[in-house]
């Protein structure tokens, strides 16, 4: 499953043109490890075509009109688990440490719950691991699957693909509350709610709880259904 899930991290992040020029071995890592079915390899190849066909502005344009001007389609967890709560920051801090304890660098700036940064670390775990690592956020993939299909793209295919390595069900209350809350702020600006709003990371870290980043993945359908009802 590892160059599967490395695959996905490539295909999810900001397109390149390193990329783009070498898609057809992307596609045939994934086809040789043969950890996908038919099915799902075909829900993929859309995704696949469009990096074959598509100029690179033409794929950056797409890229970003999607994920860029949104939270929600952000490619960052806790966007979706946490908005823009204090909670957020010790989430980020914990799964930072996670990375740490397990070897895993993070060589780029990027916040440690960014989608693709999360997949290249879950490809350097054990497949058990793995899988109970995908499962954690499945209700957040299975959202982004049915916006991603609203909107008629073709990285739907992609969550589709993350579902079936988590090979297990979300909670279908967890993805309804969690639309239902991405839905209220999707039409207010990423900018201007970063602004109003920052995380404190340092003050986060100063409150730190006990509990892990895995748990609070595996709560996350609890803490959406709760901040609802408040």
């Amino acid at each position: 499953m590892r160059r599967t899930l490395r695959a996905l991290a490539q295909l999810l992040d900001y397109p390149s043109e390193t990329l783009r020029a070498h898609i057809t071995e992307v596609r045939e890592a994934i086809k040789t490890e043969a950890f996908l079915s038919p099915g799902s390899f075909a829900q993929l190849e859309p995704l696949l075509q469009r990096f074959e066909s598509a100029s690179l502005l033409d794929l950056q344009i797409h890229y970003s009109e999607l994920f860029d001007n949104s939270r929600a389609l952000s490619l960052h967890f806790f966007e979706h688990i946490h908005g823009e709560g204090r909670e957020r920051g010790q989430a980020m801090i914990d799964l930072g440490e996670e990375y740490v304890e397990r070897g895993f660098l993070m060589t780029r700036e990027e916040l440690p719950d960014f989608m693709p940064m999360f997949l290249e670390f879950v490809s350097c775990l054990s497949m058990d691991e793995a899988r109970d690592w995908l499962s954690q956020p499945a209700h957040v993939f299975a959202a982004l699957k049915q916006r991603l299909e609203e909107r008629q793209s073709d990285y739907a295919g992609l969550f589709h693909v993350l579902l079936c390595l988590a090979d297990e069900q979300p909670d279908p209350q967890a993805v309804r509350e969690l639309l239902a809350r991405d839905q209220e702020s999707e039409n207010a600006s990423v900018d201007d709610t970063w602004e109003e709003q920052p995380v404190t990371f340092m003050a986060a870290h100063q409150n730190r709880p006990a509990s892990g980043i895995v748990a609070k993945l595996k709560a996350a359908g609890k803490l959406i259904i709760t901040s609802s009802d408040n």
